[in-house]
């Protein structure tokens, strides 16, 4: 878990509210899990009727939260006032909004929990709110994390759940999600509902519960690919092509660009052994072989090509200029130029 998400976490598990939480950054995961547990723990269910708001920044100016904030709870300790989507609050980037909103945080009322989630982005620093918002309110930034923390996360995750997993099947599952939090979570958790709580989860479980095919899916792909093995990813290719509606092509691009772009920057990487490129690029050690394996056999510049090939094929997929071509014949189009 993020570190200062454990921090605030764990405060408020011990009962303790601050007055104002700026929850922002481009992971939503955090800022979901951290405003559920107020929206939730707070307040008892008999307190929430007439002291607990739920505002969408898009339909709320900052006068009208505020005016939320400024009331007095009723037969209650405090009251709560959760903004959902605060980035779309429609003056909080304007004189006005800034204004209103840095006169409470100046003075808060005490009784009010007042959190903001402003996701995605986080407020510009260069203005003023953004400069001082985060001195007055208990604030948390958080960024997406990089790919060797996802093991991590997936591991500790099924560990708070009560359940164990094995390292193999935390790979499996960080690589086909990628670092998208909430998605890992609710991954996770569909594997969980019928898992032997005394076994620990295996990497078949893995691509069982979510849908990948134990022979014919990316990651063998990828492998195929990284290995030159024409006859492999031939066979994987027209898998694919024969099931599309399990094997989506946009996704699998991404996933390919995602590789490929690390192994672009490895080439700019001085120490290319496993644990060099580890370091550099922020990837999970299991997967540092695998990017020396590409370093070595595509060059820079076939690198470089096949970068610009996955972002061909994924214009073509979304209906840029792809003419009469189905996914299939854009794959294998895609393919052949990655290999040759």
């Amino acid at each position: 878990m993020d570190a200062l998400a454990k921090k605030i976490l764990e405060k408020l598990k011990k009962g303790k509210y601050d007055p104002v939480y700026l929850l922002q950054g481009e992971e939503t995961y955090y800022i979901d899990l951290l405003s559920n547990y107020i929206e939730t723990n707070a307040l008892t269910e008999g307190e929430k009727g007439f002291n607990q708001v739920i505002l969408y920044g898009k339909d709320s100016p900052m006068a009208a939260i505020l005016t939320c904030a400024r009331r007095f709870p009723m037969m209650a300790e405090r009251q709560v006032v959760i903004v959902r989507e605060a980035q779309d609050i429609p003056d909080l980037n304007k004189d006005t909004g800034s204004k209103l909103l840095l006169d409470y945080l100046t003075q808060p009322v005490p009784s009010t929990v007042l959190v903001l989630c402003h996701k995605h982005k986080t407020l510009d620093k260069r203005r003023e709110l953004g400069k001082k918002a985060e001195q007055l309110a208990t604030s948390a930034a958080f960024k997406k994390p990089y790919d060797n923390q996802l093991i991590e996360f997936i591991v500790k995750y099924i560990e708070e759940k009560k359940y164990s997993i094995d390292e193999e099947a935390a790979r499996v599952l960080a690589e086909y999600v990628g670092n998208d939090l909430n998605r890992l979570a609710n991954e996770a958790d569909k594997i969980l509902i019928s898992h032997d709580a005394k076994e620990p989860i295996r990497p078949t479980e893995v691509m069982a519960k979510v849908g990948i095919s134990r022979e014919y899916n990316i990651f063998e792909l990828q492998r195929a690919l990284v290995s030159k093995d024409w006859m492999q990813v031939a066979k994987i290719i027209n898998y694919f092509e024969a099931n599309p509606k399990k094997n989506p092509a946009i996704p699998m691009v991404a996933f390919l660009y995602s590789f490929f772009s690390k192994v672009l920057a490895a080439h700019s990487v001085q120490d290319r052994s496993p644990q060099g490129l580890t370091a550099a690029l922020k990837i999970n050690p299991y997967s540092a072989k695998e990017y020396s394996a590409a370093v070595q056999r595509f060059s820079q510049a076939k690198a470089l090509e096949i970068v610009s090939l996955l972002r061909q094929a994924d214009l073509k997929l979304k209906g840029v200029n792809s003419g009469n071509e189905d996914e299939g014949q854009i794959l294998k189009e895609l393919v052949f130029r990655m290999l040759v």
